[in-house]
């Protein structure tokens, strides 16, 4: 390609896929004799369009090595977003006169320390002062890199503008200038500046260099599309030297002029005193941001020559101009009513609608497996979803298929930053059972040999933690391992744990990330530093000890874990090579410049691409103008950027879901731009095989409804000691009762779970029990209440919530036990266990308490926290409780006591009208109409037993579910007998007993 007058500028466009067409030119027109490429230098954006270049050269090259490649040197220009920095050709040696840059850690802890500073108590602590830091420092970062410098800021224009604004806007501005002020003091004193100030002097140092003295080999910058002011203009030097030129990625040369005009100023004021950046502006088209570079280049477009080179993997030219036709602002997009069909034709290009993201995912996987069936076909999937692209490289390991995300994964989803970020929730929240357990058996924790043993020993303790949370720290754990024969093993646990729980508020916070580390060591060894994850953690750590201790940053523990997962969440681990080679899955900046044969773009949903765009929460919009920044919407025009790259392709597929895990979402607008343009080709367009393919992967056959479940155990499982609670649950629900005393199955509760109303009885039980063997001393029940809730570590809001009706329940039975003593009536037995052996099984139960009567008879007592059984239900025999404590006191099961039981009472704390405790009866007496006579309620309790003995445990009925379905009854027990498979309705089963 001759070279011509003026700036060398040419951009390859979509369809002819940017690296193969860019080697495909380069190699005619720069390669030597001998040295082939040698001389050339390629300035590229990143480190993966490095990768995706050299990739194109061996494709370019026919795959064919073994005499050698001489390449051209790549030079990374660094792309901001992904945190790469310049390499050495633009940050060479001579440049030493330019200061240093500051560490980008240590800024954003010290501008904690001057927020504070400004702020007072205002700004905030922990987490939130130093989540206001980081916006502070990366509004700092946006404007440093558009060329804007602090002086800018004080100017009258921007003055007049702050004071216009609503308070809060006022206020967020002028702590943002102090904060920078106080900073760029410091950075003077250190002789420092920001990093991508030094950034831009390095693109100026460059640009004066070249243009100076132009080098005497070639220069060519290709797929660079930052717009920043400094970058524009070392661009602007390459293309104007004698060998050098810029290739654009995607400029729209055949865009109508009137068209070009529409996007807007794009950073070039259309009069002297408007704006840079106009409300008219369409910053959300993908041409805007290099329009706005051209214009920092002082370059029109017709200047722009196409590259007339194509790649491998060429889509047809029309695709291009369907692509121009999509994305057209919102005037020229009035042309679509009166395009030819062959203009709007987007062939190739398929739209897959999922109802919800695993079946996205599922045909994702499936399109990518038969794509794999040709021979060199290489496919890609592109999202800025990581949830959704980890489901698809899920997927694929079904075929053996292992694709590698290369975004990367956030350091707090890897295993390593999982187990340092609980190690610090441990300490944060006191030993609490969730992130304690969590962290033993994470997959690092005790590895090596004694693996197995540390999971058991670790297991046990999950057991004993279970249910309402114990105290805080260490103390109350090592007791609850000890009397689970834990002890060995805990002692070890705590000897790495224990460090963690002697720091204080105001620690440093260099301090607490070495005692997180040598924990998160001593717990797993060097497992925690090994892999990708493992070597992220470890540079991570030390950058922000470093600049922790450097910045003297102090810190309360209880705010250690929500910093470092927001610290965290900013880093991202990307894998080693080594997936499948012809499978690649990107995020959007991973795919720039990148191409395939298929490429599926997937997640396009608004709010996810383009992603919601995030206001500046400290410079107003207004402000943001006046300085010549792009809005916020900016971000939107490269994400369809991104897009419009990505439908070059020879074959895409678009995909989206109906809904997402919270509920239905809208498809993403150039999804909807895509439909209103092909009008009625979209059925032609939509992709259903995939999909389909997807649904029937994982459409079982069906299968006949699971039977109601009705076990016959033999005779000898059938004989089975049977509880005096466990009677009720036997007539009521026969299968629950088979479950707990014949298979022995026991449901868990959950670690750190809400008190239950069985857990509030455990509470009043001890405390009464405690209270009556203390020989219940005068006002000593609210003592012995709070010292038991004590013991049981009851939960603060739980405390503040029950106590004062507990202490008012107490209080009833204190006053009611004192009234009947007078009476005669006296405590003979307190949370007594007794038992009986009736036709050779036997009878079993606790009393809550046992009264000797005046008369010389026995009441049996049962404690309530709620309402107790009413007397029908114990009349139809399903709350046989009373009655059966009764039978096997009369049979002298418990021991020391003798004598008729006459009387059965409910002692409840429940409220009954203005007063909390009241007894009740099941006895028909005095003036109650209901209930049972005294005489038969033993005789009727003896009669519902032996009918349940006959019938089940020496009988051979089956152990029916839900054989009283209209009982209410414990749930413990419902997966087991899989009621959801059956049970449609509880009508249906009345009429099914009923035939």
């Amino acid at each position: 390609m001759p070279e011509r007058a003026g700036p060398n500028l040419y951009s390859i466009a979509a369809h002819r896929g940017f690296a193969d067409a860019l080697v495909a030119g380069l190699v005619p027109r720069y390669a030597e004799p001998d040295l082939g490429l040698a001389r050339l230098t390629l300035l590229l954006p990143s480190r993966r369009t490095v990768r995706t270049v050299t990739e194109a050269f061996v494709r370019h090259s026919g795959g064919d090595t073994s005499q050698g490649m001489l390449l051209p040197r790549m030079a990374v220009v660094g792309d901001l977003d992904l945190d790469e920095m310049l390499g050495p050709l633009l940050d060479p040696l001579g440049a030493a006169d330019i200061p240093p840059a500051a560490d980008p850690t240590r800024r954003w802890l010290r501008l904690a320390h001057y927020l504070r500073e400004v702020e007072g108590d205002k700004a905030g602590k922990g987490a939130a002062l130093l989540r206001r830091a980081w916006e502070i420092g990366r509004t700092m970062d946006r404007l440093l890199v558009e060329g804007i410098a602090p002086i800018d800021l004080m100017s009258e224009e921007v003055v007049g503008i702050v004071g216009d604004l609503a308070g809060h806007w006022s206020e967020n501005t002028r702590t943002f200038l102090m904060v920078q002020q106080y900073w760029i003091a410091e950075l003077t004193e250190r002789g420092e500046i920001d990093a991508p100030e030094r950034r831009n002097r390095l693109f100026e140092h460059a640009a004066r260099r070249w243009r100076d003295e132009p080098p005497a080999h070639p220069i060519v910058a290709a797929g660079v599309t930052s717009a920043s002011p400094s970058l524009a203009r070392l661009l602007r030097v390459v293309s104007e030297l004698e060998r050098g030129s810029v290739i654009l990625p995607d400029l729209d040369l055949a865009l109508a002029p009137e068209v070009w005009e529409e996007l807007g100023t794009a950073g070039a004021p259309a009069e002297k005193d408007d704006p840079p950046f106009g409300r008219q502006d369409a910053v959300t088209h993908p041409q805007y941001h290099l329009k706005l570079l051209l214009n920092r280049m002082g370059i029109a477009r017709d200047e722009v020559q196409p590259w007339h080179r194509s790649g491998l993997s060429a889509a047809p030219p029309v695709r291009s101009k369907a692509i121009s036709n999509l994305f057209l602002p919102p005037k020229a997009s009035a042309i679509w009513a009166d395009l030819k069909p062959e203009h709007r034709r987007l062939s190739n290009v398929r739209l897959m609608e999922a109802t919800h993201p695993g079946e996205e995912a599922q045909a994702i996987a499936v399109l990518i497996r038969e794509a794999l069936e040709v021979p060199e076909r290489r496919v890609a999937l592109v999202t800025p979803d990581r949830g959704l692209a980890a489901r698809v490289v899920a997927h694929l390991q079904r075929w053996d298929i292992e694709a590698d995300d290369t975004a990367g994964q956030p350091l707090p989803q890897t295993a390593a930053g999982r187990l340092f970020l609980l190690l610090a929730e441990v300490m944060a929240e006191q030993a609490a059972p969730v992130p304690l357990i969590a962290l033993l058996v994470h997959p690092l924790a005790g590895s090596g040999e004694g693996r197995a043993r540390w999971l058991e020993n670790a297991r046990k303790l999950d057991l004993a933690l279970r249910g309402p949370r114990p105290g805080a720290g260490l103390a109350p754990l090592k007791k609850i391992a000890a009397e689970h024969k834990l002890g060995e093993w805990w002692a070890e646990v705590e000897a790495i744990l224990a460090p963690l729980f002697t720091l204080s508020d105001g620690e440093p916070l260099a301090a607490m990330l070495g005692a997180l580390s040598e924990a998160a060591e001593a717990l797993c060894g060097e497992a925690i530093w090994t892999g990708p994850d493992g070597r992220a953690l470890g540079t991570f750590i030390e950058e922000v000890r470093e600049a922790a201790d450097a910045a003297g940053t102090l810190l309360d523990p209880r705010e250690l874990h929500a910093v470092l997962r927001d610290a965290m969440d900013r880093s991202s681990v990307r894998p080693p090579w080594g997936g499948h080679p012809r499978v690649a899955i990107y995020g959007l900046l991973e795919a720039r410049m990148s191409r395939a044969d298929l490429v599926i773009c997937a997640g396009l949903a608004e709010g996810v691409w383009p992603a919601t765009p995030s206001q500046d929460s400290l410079l107003p919009p207004a402000v943001l103008r006046a300085l010549g920044v792009p809005g916020a919407d900016f971000r939107i025009g490269l994400a369809a950027h991104d897009l419009a790259a990505a439908l070059g392709a020879p074959e895409v597929v678009l995909s989206w879901a109906q809904r997402d895990e919270g509920g239905p979402v809208i498809p993403s607008r150039f999804v909807l731009r895509v439909k209103a343009m092909l009008g009625d080709q979209v059925a032609r367009h939509e992709e259903k095989r995939a999909r389909d393919l997807a649904r029937k992967l994982d459409d079982a056959p069906s299968v006949p409804a699971h039977p109601r479940p009705q076990p016959l155990p033999s005779a000898e499982q059938r004989k089975v000691e049977v509880s005096v609670t466990g009677l009720d649950r036997l007539r009521g629900d026969p299968y629950q009762f088979y479950a707990n005393a014949i298979l022995h199955l026991r449901s868990l509760d959950s670690l750190d779970a809400e008190p239950t109303p069985a857990w509030q009885g455990i509470a009043v039980h001890a405390i009464l029990e405690r209270w009556h063997k203390a020989g219940e001393p005068a006002r000593g029940l609210h003592a012995i209440a709070e010292q038991v809730l004590d013991e049981m570590s009851a939960h603060p809001l739980m405390r503040a919530l029950w106590r004062p009706r507990l202490l008012k329940g107490l209080d009833w039975i204190d006053e009611a036990i004192a009234a009947q003593k007078e009476e005669g009536r006296k405590v003979v037995a307190v949370e007594q266990w007794g038992g009986m052996h009736y036709r050779g099984v036997r009878i079993h139960g606790r009393a809550d308490r046992i009264d000797r009567l005046p008369d010389g008879s026995l009441a049996v007592v049962d404690y309530k926290t709620g309402t107790p059984p009413s007397s029908r239900r114990v009349e139809e025999g399903f709350a046989l409780q009373l009655g059966l404590i009764g039978m096997i006191a009369e049979n002298g099961g418990f021991e020391g006591i003798d004598g008729e039981a006459a009387g059965f009472e409910y002692w409840s704390l429940a409220k009954n009208k203005d007063q909390i405790g009241y007894v009740a009866t099941p006895l028909k007496i005095g003036n109650k109409r209901s209930g049972i006579d005294p005489e038969e309620f033993l005789p009727k309790t003896e009669f519902f037993l032996n009918d349940a003995l006959d019938r089940w445990i020496l009988g051979t009925e089956p152990f029916t579910a839900r054989l009283n379905p209209e009982l209410g009854s414990y749930a413990d027990y419902d997966q087991v007998m899989r009621l959801d498979e059956w049970l449609t309705s509880l009508g249906d089963i009345g009429a099914e007993d009923a035939e």
